[in-house]
């Protein structure tokens, strides 16, 4: 198999569609993110990399906190109206009819709508360049009770999307099953 060299690219594909909300000025903001991952899982933590210029950074540096929140596929025009238009010029929550709540922190404002919600506290940011990376403690969680399964978050009952950089520039659902996880491996084992 030949392999072709296309320059340093910081893309892992695919990139699972969030919607990143901060209050800016007392107002509820969201923005939708490809860009994240997480950080760690003892302390829960999340980074998620934002262009400097955006509103949302704004209400970030302003409150020291932002939520993270997962649209599922019913939302995939709002997550896309939030990625291609500013907070600043619009109010996205009027536009896209989002009921928002709060929990324990301050200006993190959450999508309803959304199955699963993190209210995140500001550890880190760092300058990266292009993008700002903010790593924030996951100070709670949020899931619509009808996506638990036995009392764990269940993605098929969240049905999250992700997103597929250009060539294409599309949203897709997930795909179908290919193995179980921490059992397909077991047959590399050598004994």
């Amino acid at each position: 198999m030949s392999k072709v060299k296309i320059g340093p690219m910081a893309q892992i594909y695919p990139m699972p569609a969030l919607l990143v909300g901060a209050d800016v000025d007392q107002k509820p903001n969201f923005m939708a993110v490809g860009s994240h991952g997480v950080a760690s899982l003892e302390p829960a933590m999340i980074s998620v990399a934002i262009r400097h210029k955006r509103h949302t950074l704004t209400g970030i540096r302003q409150n020291m906190a932002f939520s993270v929140n997962l649209p599922s596929l019913d939302a995939i025009p709002e997550t896309d109206y939030c990625g291609i238009v500013s907070g600043s010029k619009e109010d996205k929550v009027r536009a896209c009819n989002f009921r928002v709540f709060y929990g324990k922190l301050a200006g993190v404002p959450l999508i309803e709508q959304c199955p699963l919600n993190l209210e995140c506290k500001v550890a880190h940011m760092l300058d990266l360049g292009s993008h700002g990376l903010v790593i924030g403690t996951v100070e709670e969680t949020h899931i619509t009770e009808d996506c638990l399964t036995n009392g764990k978050p269940d993605t098929d009952k969240m049905r999250p999307f992700i997103y597929v950089t250009a060539p294409s520039r599309r949203y897709q659902a997930l795909g179908e099953v290919a193995a179980t996880a921490y059992s397909i491996g077991t047959r590399i084992k050598q004994s």
